[in-house]
């Protein structure tokens, strides 16, 4: 191996050698942080080799690359004889993890590279992993090795006992760089290295997700490359004021999202049709015409109507209405509630799909910061705002029987977090219990609001701290029922109703024309 390049790191708080591993973690599962021209990486298999194992045979099964020509390479990597199997293990009593990759390029016309896969060898003894390339060789998936792409980050002591890590590649002057998923090998050193240096030294721990991890990105790839090409055009004739650039390709990506999500919920549970939704505050309703124009059913809401909602058509349903949370919002038929920058409508998500059928399930985007009753009131809190913000509407969901998951979007906006609740975590046959659960809460963050109305201390321990939703739900509940799924009447636990339906009566809608207000940012490293 040619060392390309070695830089010395600081560690005054100990994080070495385990921070090494976390930083080259990074790299293997998220490599589009580093390379901008990838969308992702699919993870095909992993294996731990043990001691009493044979790497050259689990590197072949992942392979099926002849055991000779393996040998030779890990004779190479090791610097030692082609003996293998008798010196490996005198040297490294800590074993190996190799894991099988597929690294995705994002889907662009000026560079059509296909998705390639690579073999990675993580040594915990010699501290280093060698990423090895394979190239599919034939229509039969068979694959071989690409020796002039061979690469390998290797973490070591000096003599002064400092901390060196470095990036080596097994054939310098033959590197092969195709612009994509492997840039120059000056990149390496310069782009790859760098960033690895700076997470190894690193303590902070990100506060979410990483992006798109719940579903594929190999299906977003592909889906938001036709739909970025089939709507590019909105750009160049939208009638707003606000900008179409942001608006456009942020629309497009959350249909992306919401659309391999819908469509992998339909193999899952084998669903004999596409998905139906209701988008509340649907603001320039291109989501809607995206997601209808795609198959599925629905239709969206907003308080004020938009110019641009003549250009979409009759087959795009759009309705100009202030909603209150009451009983003339709750959607019985529809599958999907979608709250995409809702502001006051964010944290009643949960409860109108809660509310509206057992079987309605919701996405949100979380923005600005709401309460039930008003602006969202702070907790004295070492987490962001954001990040307690977002905290506060999963705790709305759970409270509403939800399992609530977070996702990351890939979009063009400071906040990009989205809670998705799929799947319920009581029976059905529990609903007016649960409900009852609902009410309760939600009379506790209407006492909070009058306790900042009055100047108090908004959060107590009486009136607004829960414990856990989950545990109330499965210790609170242990109703039998039949199998038989009657539908639950809402009369019997409506959440403090009044005579015009509405469950809250000093709600407030957005206004019609509202002034552009200023986002927050988020926290520093939040796009890491």
């Amino acid at each position: 191996m040619t060392v390309i390049r070695e830089i010395t790191l600081e560690d005054p708080t100990g994080a070495l050698p385990e921070r090494f591993w976390s930083a080259v973690d990074v790299w293997i599962e998220k490599p589009h942080v580093v390379n901008r021209r990838l969308c992702g990486m699919k993870l095909c298999d992993e294996r731990e080799v043990h001691e009493k194992e044979n790497l050259l045979q689990v590197l072949q099964d992942l392979s099926k690359i002849d055991v000779t020509i393996l040998s030779e390479l890990v004779a190479t990597i090791h610097c030692c004889s082609q003996d293998v199997h008798s010196n490996l293990w005198a040297r490294n009593s800590e074993g190996y993890k190799i894991l099988l990759r597929s690294v995705i390029p994002k889907s662009s016309p000026r560079y059509k590279t296909s998705a390639g896969k690579e073999m990675i060898i993580k040594d915990f003894c010699n501290k280093r992993a060698t990423f090895i390339p394979l190239v599919e060789e034939n229509s039969e998936g068979m694959l071989r090795l690409k020796q002039t792409n061979i690469y390998q980050v290797q973490l070591a002591e000096n003599a002064s006992h400092q901390w060196l890590i470095s990036v080596s590649a097994l054939c310098l002057e033959d590197w092969e760089a195709d612009g994509v998923i492997y840039p120059k090998v000056s990149w390496l050193g310069a782009e790859l290295l760098s960033k690895l240096a700076k997470w190894s030294t690193e303590n902070k721990i990100s506060e979410f997700k990483s992006t798109l991890s719940l579903i594929s990105v190999e299906k977003y790839n592909s889906t938001y490359h036709r739909l970025k090409e089939q709507y590019k055009e909105m750009v160049k004739v939208w009638p707003e004021v606000t900008d179409p650039e942001k608006f456009v390709f942020e629309d497009v990506a959350i249909a992306t999202y919401l659309l391999v999500l819908w469509e992998e919920e339909q193999i899952k549970k084998s669903l004999p049709e596409k998905q139906s939704f209701v988008d509340l505050g649907c603001g320039n309703g291109l989501l809607v015409h995206i997601l209808t124009n795609e198959g599925h059913r629905g239709k969206g809401i907003d308080v004020r109507r938009r110019k641009i909602w003549d250009m979409y058509g009759p087959q795009t349903l759009l309705e100009e209405c202030a909603i209150i949370p009451g009983d003339s919002f709750l959607f019985p038929g529809i599958d999907w509630l979608i709250g995409n920058h809702s502001d006051e409508l964010t944290p009643w998500l949960p409860v109108i799909a809660a509310r509206s059928s057992y079987f309605c399930r919701y996405f949100v985007l979380p923005c600005c910061f709401f309460d039930l009753y008003g602006k969202y009131c702070r907790k004295q809190s070492r987490n962001t705002q954001y990040r307690e913000y977002l905290d506060f509407v999963i705790e709305v969901g759970s409270i509403c029987g939800f399992q609530v998951e977070e996702d990351t979007l890939r979009i063009p906006s400071t906040k990009r977090v989205c809670l998705i609740g799929k799947e319920r975590s009581y029976s059905y046959c529990d609903e007016i219990h649960i409900d009852e659960q609902r009410k309760d809460y939600i009379n506790s963050r209407q006492q909070c609001s009058l306790n900042v109305a009055s100047g108090t201390s908004c959060f107590t321990e009486r009136n607004c701290e829960t414990s856990n939703s989950t545990d109330n739900i499965n210790n609170e509940s242990s109703k039998s029922c039949s199998d038989e799924r009657t539908q639950v009447s809402h009369d019997k636990c409506n959440l403090n109703t009044s005579s015009s339906g509405s469950w809250i009566t000093n709600f407030q809608p957005r206004e019609k024309n509202r002034t552009s207000q200023k986002l927050c940012l988020p926290p520093s490293g939040f796009y890491q």
